[in-house]
């Protein structure tokens, strides 16, 4: 049995804590938050420890961390971890500046620690699914890959100025997904976007609405399409079209009842929010990183995957400043 002390108790800790708990080699040993009332909440539900982040890193029975609090201490705290050689579960991103990744990756390498960044998307079973009928041949050679991804309203400008802005916060998974999903890395990257949504994320300084489009040396091409709100759920959706057919993974929607009348057909809508919708990626993510700590598995996804998405976010917000296309 591992024992986990979670950083941050907030909505992101709360789905992770549930995982954490019901897993049957890992414990919720500790919950380590800031504002105190979540920490106690979270504690009392899972009869874990409330700990400071020096006193988790310090403790002995601590195998493992898992780092799901603000952005802005994902670095410091992998550092932290690392130097302690725990092993450790980031949620994305490492850092908002390039540079901070560098640094922070760099310790991790001389601590000779796993480290797993929390893609979750790659995890879930439909993306799984599409990716390994690509790579057993299904579709011969990869061709274009169209990733939808629309939240269903926008965060509150607030939340927006402290993101790191659309492309570092939300496109960050589609920018994974495509290398992911390819298989290779983009060597050229051609983004536009506008403030379509809210006015208030414009005067942020940010977009709400993009389009990127990425060519790889196989000469595939993918686009991502990103929206903040859509009216009618979370659109999350790939298609991939290759030399002998497509893969097409579409929407989980709220039930799959279909009523069908002489005036059409009337279906649910996709889930709500990515709670909803990557609910079994979480799990799935989870259990990869106990394989890897029980060392049945190396991380998946590591810092590498980290440094690149958010390297890409920075080349596509580039590219949306200049309006030029951006070479890799």
């Amino acid at each position: 049995m591992y024992n986990i002390a979670l950083f941050g108790a907030g909505r992101i800790g709360q789905v992770h804590a549930v995982n954490i708990a019901s897993h049957k080699e890992t414990h919720l040993y500790s919950v380590v938050d800031p504002y105190q009332a979540n920490a106690e909440t979270l504690a009392q539900q899972y009869q874990a420890k409330i700990q400071t982040a020096e006193e988790a890193m310090a403790d002995p029975n601590v195998q493992g961390v898992l780092i799901a609090s603000a952005t802005d201490t994902h670095a410091d705290l992998i550092e932290l971890a690392a130097r302690h050689k725990k092993m450790i579960f980031c949620e994305k991103p490492v850092h908002l500046s390039l540079a901070r990744v560098q640094q922070c990756l760099a310790i991790v390498k001389e601590c000779q620690v796993p480290l797993f960044v929390g893609f979750n998307r790659r995890y879930d079973p439909q993306f799984r699914q599409l990716k390994n009928r690509f790579h057993a041949g299904a579709i011969g050679k990869a061709e274009s890959l169209l990733i939808t991804s629309r939240d269903p309203s926008p965060p509150p400008a607030e939340y927006v100025r402290v993101s790191g802005g659309m492309f570092r916060d939300m496109t960050i998974h589609d920018f994974d997904m495509a290398r992911f999903i390819i298989g290779e890395e983009p060597c050229a990257i051609y983004a536009q976007g506008s403030n379509l949504v809210d006015p208030a994320i414009g005067l942020a300084g940010d977009i709400d609405t993009a389009f990127i489009v990425m060519k790889f040396p196989s000469g595939a091409m993918a686009t991502i399409t990103n929206s903040r709100r859509s009216g009618y759920g979370y659109d999350q959706r790939l298609e991939l079209h290759g030399e002998k057919g497509l893969l097409t993974a579409g929407n989980i929607k709220e039930n799959s009842v279909e009523f069908w009348g002489e005036n059409g057909c009337l279906a649910a809508k996709p889930e709500h929010f990515f709670l909803q919708r990557y609910r079994e990626a979480y799990i799935a993510e989870w259990s990869h990183f106990v394989d890897v700590m029980a060392g049945r598995a190396t991380p998946e996804t590591n810092g590498f995957d980290g440094e690149q998405a958010l390297y890409l976010a920075d080349k596509a917000l580039e590219s949306l400043r200049s309006g030029q296309e951006i070479k890799l």
